[in-house]
């Protein structure tokens, strides 16, 4: 295992806070962990400092789409909590051939209810200030795993597809997010945006009510084969237009970056309905 004084020489703090981008959708199979690894390698091929941290507890698949045999997971984090510091979060991540640091989720679906919103938070404080951009995979839709790293980030990144479902739901999650007033956080991601379907690319806008949604193209080859093989296609398709596209997303994120000093967060309605279910 690489020592911590390396691994703190290797990670230095950036000038700014890092920036925290969430990678969710409404409706599963549309992509997310895909996005997620290959914005993060895309992200990290223009020098920056980059992690994910796989957001999914029960069910992750960055280490798989990334080809990584993590000895450590989230999990190990949480044990060492009480003691955790830069120096010590750092001896925790698996370290991709691009640079790119994961945190990994638990091995085991149980241990996805070690993470509690409360050291989550602590652990991702600690990225931000150790990395210029953390990478959130997560789970499908909003729930009280889900809901801490989307209030959190400072943008989020919301995929949807061209199949009438993953619209619907879509249009739902979005609404949810206005009525918890974290709407002007989302992008709106259209994937496999030149797929055949009943419905063009050119209606999402209307349907959804976002007029500015980034376009990724169809090339369903191109992504199974990365994620069946576990090597980004950035890394060696980076010629596709697929490739193409989450290199000018990259572009896009990183110019019009604005760090935010987050204060004392106040629980959401959705926090407060979460809460109310447990109790009874």
């Amino acid at each position: 295992m690489t020592s911590k004084v390396e691994e703190q020489n290797e990670i230095k703090k950036p000038k700014r806070r890092g920036e925290m981008i969430t990678i969710c959708s409404a409706k599963g199979g549309v992509g997310r962990t895909v996005m997620t690894v290959n914005l993060a390698v895309a992200l990290c091929k223009k020098n920056m400092k980059i992690a994910i941290l796989d957001g999914d507890y029960m069910f992750g698949d960055v280490g798989l789409a990334m080809d990584l045999q993590s000895a450590f997971t989230i999990k190990n984090v949480i044990e060492d909590i009480d003691d955790l510091d830069e120096v010590t979060l750092a001896s925790y991540f698996s370290k991709h051939e691009s640079g790119v640091r994961v945190l990994a989720a638990p091995d085991r679906p149980e241990y996805s209810e070690l993470v509690t919103k409360d050291n989550i938070q602590q652990i991702l404080d600690l990225m931000l200030e150790a990395f210029d951009y953390v990478i959130v995979d997560t789970n499908v839709g909003l729930h009280d795993q889900t809901l801490p790293l989307v209030e959190k980030a400072d943008q989020i990144l919301m995929l949807t597809n061209l199949e009438m479902a993953t619209l619907k739901n879509t249009k739902l999650m979005l609404e949810t997010l206005e009525t918890l007033d974290l709407r002007e956080k989302v992008n709106t991601i259209i994937n496999r945006s030149t797929m055949e379907s009943v419905i063009s690319a050119s209606d999402v806008p209307d349907i959804l009510g976002d007029y500015e949604p980034h376009y990724i193209p169809n090339d369903f080859q191109v992504a199974s084969q990365s994620l069946n093989i576990g090597i980004p296609f950035v890394v060696n398709q980076g010629k596709t237009e697929l490739a193409k596209s989450i290199f000018k997303m990259a572009e896009q994120l990183t110019s019009r970056r604005e760090i935010k000093v987050y204060g004392t967060e106040q629980p959401s309605f959705l926090s407060k309905i979460f809460q109310r279910s447990k109790r009874s």
